[in-house]
């Protein structure tokens, strides 16, 4: 749902201090040092494909770029990337596959190990079977959103199978069920041993495509308000009693009255049994569609065996989605079972989630004190002059980009006024994951505005057809961004300015001439009452009593006519 800044923009640019992964990463390994850590490329530069479409064509370009990324994750961070990816859900090429691999040995980075192709399980396990070279080169395979069913050709390779993309599903208690379902049935259905959530956390405005689609909620940076979730708590179930590295016990993990079980173990006599007992309309996931299925309530007998028929008790761990009154019970430590000659039996009803586990080191912390802050609307009076000497990221806050990338930036040569600003710094259109608009964008704010003024100083650094917009009432983003409307306030370097209804520019609604031209700074307002908007150029006047009817509300916006660059600075949204 935005943009991330790449490691190199450009061909000759490197830089391993952007966005928030570095500092994500880190924290998360500061939590569990035994945390995996994965790449995957969503999008390329440009540079990459020499201005075509597509990463494949040099590939040793690509791989440079991937191997650059992971070689500085651990020169100037410390951090071990474990597992890569070849392009998050598009076309996989063997050659290049077999080239990262080669890339990755010769900078002495056999221990990553390589996914492919995070897509579907066809063609790449078909591939597998009949390249034996290729065959070699992937440790495992990855399939997105695979509905817990596996095909014939990929467990023939005898390869690792993970989901290495999943769930994608609003996190209320049916995020909740369709997580603890497809947990355990992955495995159960489809033998897979890895299930990766899409997203860790819904950091991002709650109006973009795929809103709080994350195992829990942070959305409000300037209020510091956050909420732990369900899925959260459906998560340590697992991940509690478990760890990398452990093994699946082969079982058939069916419930008789519905509902699934795993068992794993560390292979140092711990055991640890998840069981899910999720109804079907109580867990259904964004996708693939669900077939039906029933869970009834059910009394079911366990049996230990072997070196797990000396256990005498289990630590259990109860969580109930409750539906009818909104009461759920989630991840509550109930007495211990005792385990009589290898067997117990548990009373199991539906919708619920029971760990039986040797460990007895689960723990719950609802919160820690003081509890979070309350929940606040975005102020209705921002302002940021971007003057900040050393910013803790490369970007400033609350700022979401959608296309393009917009970065701190310092002015040496600018007499005073604007040494430090906000440039847009992606020159060249990206080889894109899904379309990415013509234009870059950056929204900011409260989608629920309507009445709004925006103020900012621009300056076109692009000569001749160079342009810059500000915008307010902004209705979309993320994978919707072509289809993106609102006011926007454009002016160009010709010494023309155009009033659109959309982003593409194409519903001009007013347009004229400014007198506006690159390497100078203008200051835009753009202000936006009922159905009527106006705009200053400077402070003065330069169109009013435009007529705006769609869209009711939305976010405001800063960007750019082009993949070009671009600065502002004093932006001001009241």
């Amino acid at each position: 749902d935005g943009t991330e800044p790449s490691h190199m923009h450009y061909e000759n640019d490197e830089n391993y201090f952007r966005g928030y992964e570095w500092w994500l990463m880190k924290e998360a390994k500061k939590r569990n040092p035994k945390i995996k850590l994965i790449g995957l490329p969503w999008a390329f530069p440009g540079w990459i494909g020499k201005g075509e479409n597509w990463p494949y064509d040099y590939p040793d370009i690509t791989a440079y770029y991937v191997v650059s990324w992971i070689l500085g994750a651990k020169q100037y961070h410390d951090l071990d990337i474990d597992y890569i990816g070849i392009w998050n859900e598009r076309a996989f090429s063997s050659k290049y596959i077999k080239l990262l691999r080669y890339t990755l040995d010769k900078h002495g980075l056999e221990q990553v190990r390589i996914i492919a192709s995070d897509r579907l399980w066809e063609p790449i396990s078909f591939v597998m079977m009949i390249d034996s070279e290729l065959h070699g080169v992937v440790d495992v395979i990855g399939a997105h959103y695979p509905g817990t069913k596996t095909v014939r050709n990929a467990i023939l390779t005898e390869k690792k199978l993970w989901s290495s993309e999943d769930y994608s599903t609003f996190n209320n208690d049916v995020g909740a069920g369709c997580w603890a379902r497809i947990l355990n049935q992955n495995y159960v259905n489809g033998n897979m041993t890895s299930t990766i959530a899409w997203n860790l956390v819904a950091s991002y405005y709650e109006e973009l495509p795929f809103g709080r689609c994350g195992l829990m909620t942070a959305q409000e940076p300037w209020s510091g308000h956050y909420k732990v979730e369900s899925p959260i708590w459906i998560t340590a179930h697992t991940t509690q009693f478990t760890q990398p590295g452990w093994s699946y016990l082969q079982v058939d993990g069916h419930l008789e009255g519905g509902g699934s079980f795993v068992a794993l173990t560390d292979g140092l006599g711990n055991l640890t049994i998840i069981i899910e007992t999720m109804s079907h309309n109580h867990s259904k996931c964004i996708r693939p569609p669900l077939p039906n299925f029933t869970v009834i309530p059910q009394r079911a007998t366990f049996y230990l065996r072997g070196s797990f028929y000396m256990v005498e008790t289990l630590q259990v761990w109860h969580s109930r989605l409750d539906f009818e009154y909104g009461n759920s019970s989630l991840f509550r430590q109930l007495h211990p079972v005792e385990v009589w000659k290898g067997r117990f039996s548990l009373n199991l009803n539906v919708d619920e989630v029971y760990t039986l586990t040797t460990l007895k080191t689960g723990r719950k912390c609802d919160y820690p004190e003081p509890p979070p802050p309350p929940p606040q609307a975005f102020p209705s009076n921002y302002k940021d002059d971007f003057n900040i000497r050393n910013p803790p990221f490369s970007e400033a806050p609350n700022f979401a980009d959608q296309t393009g990338v917009f970065e701190y930036f310092v002015n040496a040569s600018d007499p005073g006024d604007h040494v430090f600003t906000l440039r847009q710094v992606v020159v060249q259109r990206p080889i894109t994951w899904v379309s990415d608009a013509d234009q870059t964008i950056s929204v900011i704010g409260n989608f629920k505005w309507v009445n709004m003024t925006v103020t900012c100083d621009v300056y076109i650094e692009k000569p001749r057809d160079g342009g810059v917009f500000i915008g307010g009432r902004v209705d979309n983003g993320g994978i919707y961004v072509r289809r993106t409307k609102g006011v926007f306030f454009w002016v160009f370097a010709d010494g023309t300015y155009r009033v659109t209804g959309d982003l593409a520019g194409e519903e001009i609604l007013m347009k004229g001439l400014s007198g506006v031209r690159d390497n100078a700074w203008h200051t835009l307002t753009l202000n936006i009452q009922g159905n009527s908007a106006s705009g200053l150029l400077n402070g003065y006047p330069l169109w009013e009593n435009v007529t705006v009817s769609k869209p009711r509300n939305g976010w405001a916006a800063l960007g750019t006519r082009s993949f070009e660059f671009a600065q502002f600075d004093n932006f001001h949204v009241e």
